[in-house]
């Protein structure tokens, strides 16, 4: 999380201005943290451009319970087919859950070469009448990411699991009938889930459905349907308000976030294969840098020599293997340089 929000929520920590208590401590019907909600969702749309015809929901349960919410929602018992694209280990584990709801059926999947690229133009066909196309847009252990929405049918409701990537650049929020993305990478701590659903999509939900699951009672009791992550909203909302303010909107931060991927990178195009990107070039992430070095021993020296520079977090998923840098909007240009620079002494010293 940037700095600057952490050493104001450290401030107002103990006593929220106003309110004689910490944040964690007044209730969630208060009207200071109402108050607090309602600016949280007014930033959101301001920066994303959100119009009217969604809802901005505040959720719990993660990316888990959406993979269930949403073929809850908008599959089961409609008699059609939710399909979905494949380019890494969330996808997977979204539609395994998808299946347990209805007819859920992969139209793409690049697992033969473990997930190191993205659909181009003819490798899928997506049906009219489909429940709706799910993707995820940045898979974080693979190191891929989509640089632009995948081509859907007017007729069918685009799905996107937006976790790893919501607000690391802008979005044209009405080619989606649902994203949803979890706070803890760009835009808060654990326990808050973002939900955008375009309004005429909640009339799907089922009646029969536990209340919990169903979007329209969230949406009908403004995100109070239980007891929201009243902490976790908090944050967001300030974070939300760093982007707009002190980054000056999604396109800035695009910007930041392209010249710090683009960093390392270069660094990885510029070692003669001592560093071995996983991701395509096409399909390189702004958010997660995946790569290989030639060997294991290489591999462990170089996550041990890391540590002493203080660069932290570098092991690759096991499924992939190698090193993972996670440079979400948080983390400064000046870490990504040293980063950087590391990498070229090491391959220096070892290649």
């Amino acid at each position: 999380m940037p700095l600057s929000v952490l050493e104001e929520v450290r401030d107002e920590l103990v006593c929220y201005p106003g309110a004689g208590a910490s944040i964690m401590e007044i209730s969630h019907r208060d009207k200071r943290f109402v108050d607090l909600l309602h600016e949280a969702q007014a930033t959101l749309r301001q920066l994303l451009g959100i119009s009217d015809d969604y809802e901005v929901l505040f959720l719990q349960g993660g990316a888990a319970l959406q993979f269930s919410m949403i073929p809850a929602n908008l599959l089961r018992g409609t008699g059609k087919t939710a399909q979905y694209l494949l380019t890494g280990s969330w996808g997977k584990k979204a539609i395994k859950e998808a299946k347990k709801e209805g007819d859920a059926l992969s139209i793409y999947d690049a697992g033969e070469t473990n997930y190191d690229r993205l659909p181009a133009a003819g490798d899928y066909q997506v049906a009219d009448d489909a429940a709706y196309l799910y993707y995820c847009s940045n898979e974080t252990i693979q190191g891929v990411q989509f640089t632009d929405e995948p081509a859907c049918p007017d007729s069918v409701p685009l799905v996107s699991d937006a976790s790893s990537d919501f607000l690391c650049r802008p979005l044209d929020i009405s080619k989606y009938g649902l994203l949803y993305a979890c706070a803890q990478k760009n835009a808060g701590p654990a326990g808050v889930t973002v939900a955008i659903v375009r309004k005429d999509l909640l009339q799907r939900s089922p009646a029969d459905l536990p209340g919990y699951l169903n979007y329209n009672n969230h949406a009908e009791a403004d995100s109070e349907w239980n007891t929201p992550p009243t902490f976790a909203i908090y944050v967001l909302g300030k974070i939300a308000k760093w982007l707009r303010d002190d980054i000056g909107g999604l396109d800035a931060m695009l910007q930041q976030n392209q010249q710090k991927s683009q960093t390392l990178y270069q660094v990885i195009d510029q070692s003669n294969g001592f560093y071995r990107g996983h991701a395509q070039t096409e399909a390189r992430s702004l958010m997660n840098v995946t790569f290989n070095l030639p060997n294991d021993d290489l591999q462990a020296s170089f996550i041990a020599e890391a540590a002493k520079h203080d660069l932290a977090a570098l092991k690759g998923h096991r499924s992939v293997g190698g090193i993972r840098a996670s440079i979400y909007n948080a983390m400064p240009v000046e870490g990504v340089n040293t980063l950087a620079s590391f990498m070229k002494d090491f391959a220096k010293a070892n290649g």
